[in-house]
């Protein structure tokens, strides 16, 4: 079974490496991070990540892994992405993502019609492509599989080993990875976060990606009067 996982400029690498860690114990997989070039990527961890594959040689795979990050708005202006993601995505058994990654397959036309998880501070973007944003941590509508913010991708795709290889052997990569949160702190949810934590998240998101909300409306709508002239 092959796993591509889109690689791109300001990747969370948490959203692809721990899926990676994850899916890459299922058994009788190949993984590969797939850019443009093989060229290191820089994330937004303040160090790179070299793929292993290009656009051009990775015409197929079986499931096909979009992660976010600050570098997702780009992400979702950038043809050549949006192509490759289309193209690999229709044969693809599973459709999946994390965080952010979400509305990049929106923006390739990928969630139409279909109930997506996004990280909370993006989720309701989501409906500016036709997507049906939910709360849930992991979301599965028919072969796309979404998952929440970052952490969310460890939770997504210990879900999918389950439908893949079966519940068993889910709980035995949980086991091999003592994948057994137990946090600090009680603020890994608006819901749960105290309002001087929430301020300051949103203070953090406005300097690292000014505007995100404002330009994700203005790519779904020019996407869409695209779609409308072809």
């Amino acid at each position: 079974m092959h796993i591509a996982f889109l690689l791109f400029p300001n990747v969370t690498q948490l959203d692809l490496t721990g899926p990676a860690q994850v899916l890459s114990r299922m058994g009788d997989v190949k993984l590969d991070l797939v850019a443009k070039t093989r060229e290191p990527v820089e994330t937004d961890a303040q160090f790179a990540l070299l793929p292993t594959a290009t656009f051009a040689e990775v015409q197929r795979t079986d499931i096909l892994c979009v992660p976010g990050g600050f570098g997702t708005i780009a992400a979702m202006e950038d043809p050549e992405t949006l192509a490759w993601v289309r193209q690999v995505a229709g044969d693809a058994q599973w459709v999946t993502s994390v965080c952010t990654g979400s509305l990049i397959l929106a923006a390739a036309g990928l969630l139409t019609g279909y109930r997506a998880a996004c990280h909370w501070a993006s989720r309701d973007q989501l409906a500016f492509f036709g997507a049906e944003p939910a709360a849930e941590r992991v979301v599965f509508d028919r072969n796309r599989v979404t998952g929440g913010g970052v952490t969310a991708g460890i939770d997504f795709a210990l879900a999918l080993t389950a439908r893949i290889r079966g519940e068993d052997h889910a709980r035995f990569v949980q086991l091999s990875l003592e994948y057994d949160p137990a946090p600090p702190f009680d603020s890994g949810s608006p819901e749960r976060a105290d309002p001087a934590t929430l301020a300051r998240y949103h203070a953090m998101v406005e300097k690292f990606a000014p505007g995100r909300e404002e330009k994700v409306r203005a790519i779904a709508a020019r996407l869409a009067e695209a779609r409308s002239d072809s």
